[in-house]
């Protein structure tokens, strides 16, 4: 009796979760899916009846990563709660059919609308918009099939008022772009592949019917982003050719972002001259050809610039202060900057510059004192050797930038320079004394916790400085400057890798173990660190960096063996927020230990191994599948044979695919002829996000789409 009323005194001494005050309640509540609050939570109690109703909570329905919604949710959600949605987000939707769009037509009050990645139909289209009267902000897919030709007048009229719409394109056409005569923000990514199915190579030209002009008299934001291809690039010369004609008086960020060669024609260079002209840019990105050995960004004229990425062009550093910075002009209104592939950027100049050399640490102290409130910077993909000089390192100066959220840098670049003409220990001398267990002569050892790692002293490395000073950073990238990512975009994956820069060559476990200084790191990517011995780094990161969402490694330590895989067991054990890893490693064994590590963490959505020559065991990842219930992508491109990987990749579809409507697994061997084929079909979501490798710091500005 006694411990009862003890038990029954502590209850009424207890805090009630529904005597929160109402604003308490719905800051709570914001954090649950919309889905979840409308369908499940409101219908426990009468309070939480209305506050599941609130306005704050129903105004905006983000849907685009609630991997368990369905047709029947969505369907129930818009029965629900239609007319007080103003904004619906849907993008990446890509496992709701088609039909699922028609309840959209219960949000007469839509606002802003997020269909990429969904499949739309023309006519399912013009059906949703001629309903959507208050629509100002669009996003779709257009894909093959699809014609302007079905839009009915209501539609079109609806899209007259659209101000800002999003475009990604499957198919050469113009897609609703000459309806919107009142464009502000056009947004266009070109997804075109250059062969069919069956193997016909595709044409640039728009298809029939499809000859209206897009109306640019009022846009402020042009943005293009190509995949790889020449018919991407043809059909994006048609939208430019409107630009080149009459440039919009109001534009003031203009952004193509172009990989390989993207060759000036006369119709860009008089676009590029009429902006130079008439307009001021806040925002600047252009394809290397346009700007290299011209005098353009000479001419151009900026406002409050908030995003400049000259990626892969051969823009001196010299240029770049006097031509982008104005020899120390005050930038701080400068919140991005993507430098990557910048080989020069921060050399005074690039004629008989190699590659390798020092950088000039005075042009990188004057960006960091005239950009001192940027967010995020990208150096990746170039060699920056800071030279002897004390006090002038690239780490030393970056830690002036104590705004940074995002940082992209190449693994030479944070190596001590004295300890970069080092080589580890190798004599008995210098290896660690130890009672009761074998140490390997030559191999260097390092302790699993940040005390052991004090003692060491590797706090006195100037990256080891770097971390602590940008508390603050959420996504880290520290790439090889020579790495290349076995997995292809639109080409065979056999692809030979090239050595590591001398100067990375002692970027190793004690960099890495530098990391756990971010306690709020979400995003880490390291790839190609040659003297990871250990992997011991990974575990502290696991221990102090809680945060962690998206974890990718990619060929760390010698490539013949995967030397970090116990200290990454170890790691995974403590990531409970871990939602996407993605492992690039040749050799890499996926058995049942990796696996029920791997199982750990509990809040896993995608998994991505590629592995040339890797292996993996069938029982293991169903076991897996089946403990992880919140993974809904699994891709594995290894080195087991076909019928073992469509095997497998069957039993698990068939398994979980009806709990897990999003489900998307890919399992195929990495070296095969028809992988790309098999590319072609992956989610843009998955593909772009997580399955193929790239540098995603200051990719595009801030805030471009909501």
């Amino acid at each position: 009796q006694e411990v009862v009323s003890e038990e029954s005194e502590e209850e009424s001494n207890g805090v009630n979760l529904m005597e929160f005050s109402d604003e308490i309640l719905l800051h709570i509540l914001s954090y649950v899916p919309c889905t979840d609050l409308v369908l499940n939570v409101r219908r426990t109690c009468r309070k939480l009846a209305t506050l599941c109703l609130d306005k704050s909570l129903t105004h905006t329905v983000l849907l685009q990563r609630d991997y368990k919604v369905n047709k029947d949710k969505v369907k129930q959600l818009m029965r629900d709660i239609g007319k007080e949605i103003y904004q619906l987000n849907m993008a990446g939707c890509y496992w709701l059919p088609s039909s699922t769009i028609d309840h959209v037509t219960r949000c007469k009050n839509l606002v802003k609308l997020n269909l990429s990645g969904c499949h739309v139909t023309s006519l399912r289209l013009s059906k949703m918009l001629s309903t959507l009267q208050h629509l100002r902000s669009l996003a779709i897919d257009v894909n093959p099939g699809f014609d302007a030709s079905q839009l009915s007048s209501e539609c079109k009229a609806t899209l007259s008022r659209v101000s800002e719409l999003k475009q990604t394109l499957y198919t050469p056409s113009y897609g609703v772009v000459p309806c919107c005569t009142s464009l502000e923000k056009l947004l266009l990514y070109f997804e075109i592949l250059d062969r069919s199915r069956e193997g016909f190579m595709l044409s640039g030209q728009l298809m029939v019917g499809e000859s209206n002009v897009p109306h640019y008299q009022n846009l402020r934001i042009f943005y293009a982003r190509l995949a790889p291809g020449y018919v991407n690039q043809e059909v994006v010369r048609l939208y430019l050719a409107v630009l080149s004609d009459r440039t919009p008086e109001n534009l003031h960020a203009f952004l193509i972002s172009a990989p390989g060669s993207f060759a000036e024609t006369g119709a860009t260079k008089n676009l590029l001259d009429s902006m130079a002209r008439n307009v001021r840019l806040d925002a600047l990105q252009l394809p290397k050809a346009w700007i290299n050995g011209s005098g353009l960004l000479q001419h151009l004229k900026f406002n409050n610039p908030f995003y400049f990425s000259f990626s892969r062009c051969t823009l001196s550093g010299g240029h770049l202060i006097q031509r982008v910075i104005n020899g120390g002009k005050d930038l701080k209104s400068l919140t991005s900057l993507n430098l990557s592939g910048c080989v020069h950027c921060l050399a005074p100049e690039s004629l008989f510059r190699k590659a390798e050399d020092d950088i000039d640490s005075s042009i990188l102290e004057s960006l960091v004192v005239s950009c001192c409130n940027l967010r995020h910077l990208n150096l990746s993909a170039a060699h920056h050797h800071s030279s002897e000089s004390i006090g002038n390192h690239l780490c030393q100066l970056l830690s002036r930038l104590k705004h940074l959220l995002s940082l992209a840098l190449p693994v030479c670049s944070i190596t001590d320079v004295g300890a970069s003409v080092e080589k580890p220990p190798t004599t008995p001398n210098l290896v660690p004394q130890t009672f009761g267990r074998k140490v390997r002569i030559g191999i260097q050892t390092y302790p699993r916790n940040l005390g052991d790692q004090t003692n060491q002293k590797i706090e006195s490395s100037v990256f080891w400085a770097l971390m602590g000073s940008l508390r603050f950073l959420e996504t880290l990238e520290i790439i090889g400057s020579s790495f290349s990512s076995a997995m292809p975009r639109n080409e065979p994956a056999i692809r030979n890798s090239l050595p590591p820069c001398v100067r990375a060559q002692s970027v190793g476990d004690s960099e890495v173990a530098a990391i756990s200084q971010l306690t709020y790191l979400q995003s880490l990517t390291l790839a190609q660190l040659p003297n990871i011995l250990t992997g011991s780094g990974l575990v502290n990161i696991g221990l102090q960096c809680q945060h962690l969402r998206t974890l990718s490694l990619a060929n760390l330590g010698m490539m013949g063996k995967v030397v970090y895989m116990s200290a990454l067991m170890d790691m995974l054990k403590h990531c409970k927020c871990l939602r996407d890893l993605r492992l690039e490693q040749p050799y890499f064994c996926a058995g049942s230990q990796f696996f029920q590590a791997l199982s750990h963490c509990s809040s896993l959505q995608r998994l991505c191994i590629v592995s040339r020559s890797g292996t993996l065991q069938s029982d293991a990842v169903m076991s897996f599948m089946a403990s992880c219930l919140e993974v809904i992508m699994c891709h594995m491109f290894m080195g087991e044979s076909l019928t073992v990987c469509k095997n497998l990749q069957q039993s698990i579809v068939r398994s979980f695919q009806a709990e897990r409507p999003a489900l998307n697994v890919v399992i195929f061997p990495l070296l095969h002829e028809d992988l790309t084929e098999v590319i072609r079909d992956v989610p843009m979501r998955h593909l772009d996000e997580i399955t193929l490798f790239k540098s995603r710091v200051a990719e595009e500005p801030p805030n471009l789409w909501w």
